[in-house]
């Protein structure tokens, strides 16, 4: 698996489109520290669905009544 720093994705884009599409993966790194923070996998149009098992049937999430704060 190919590493790229935050900062060459954008650059970079259409490249690495391309390389996802043939099923290459690619490790994101950030910072100074170059720390892992995120992978580029390619998009699996039959990817079965997961579940979260242990809160299967146990909780429920609903759209939030609440008003966000607009962004000025």
């Amino acid at each position: 698996m190919e590493t790229l720093l935050a900062t060459q994705i954008t650059p970079n884009f259409s490249k690495i489109a391309a390389n996802l599409q043939k099923g290459k993966r690619f490790g994101v790194l950030y910072g100074k520290a170059k720390k892992p923070v995120a992978m580029l996998v390619p998009f699996e149009e039959n990817a079965k669905k997961r579940k979260i098992e242990i809160l299967d049937g146990k909780a429920t999430i609903e759209p939030s009544d609440a008003k966000l704060p607009d962004r000025k």
